[in-house]
């Protein structure tokens, strides 16, 4: 089992910044990778970005040159560095880790994004 605790949320406004941590415990030894996903109300949960256990990324589409993930294996500790603040970022952003066959989820950390 691998327990995941997200961090970092709040309020902020339009072209501000904001840094998501994700605190993994537990079974972490071999996670095949680890990312963020974020669900707004009314829409499906989305994929955000990802890091794989070699260090490369992937990120979607909407985040790219905006957001930056990251990842402290001293510290068991996944980041998502997030700039330049839209509006539409505002959702319910969810840290998840694959290992195997299995995705762990954490329980969420709100990013509301308002003037």
């Amino acid at each position: 089992q691998v327990q995941l605790v997200e961090s970092g949320g709040g309020l902020v406004q339009p072209g501000g910044s904001l840094r998501l941590s994700c605190a993994a415990s537990g079974s972490i030894f071999s996670i095949n990778a680890m990312g963020w996903y974020r669900q707004a109300p009314g829409k499906q949960r989305e994929l955000v970005a990802v890091i794989i256990s070699d260090g490369s990324t992937v990120y979607a589409d909407s985040v790219k040159g905006r957001f930056t993930i990251s990842r402290d294996n001293a510290k068991n500790t996944m980041y998502l560095q997030m700039n330049s603040l839209k509006p539409e970022d505002t959702a319910v952003y969810y840290c998840s880790a694959r290992k195997g066959y299995s995705t762990y989820w954490g329980q969420g950390t709100q990013v509301t994004v308002s003037s």
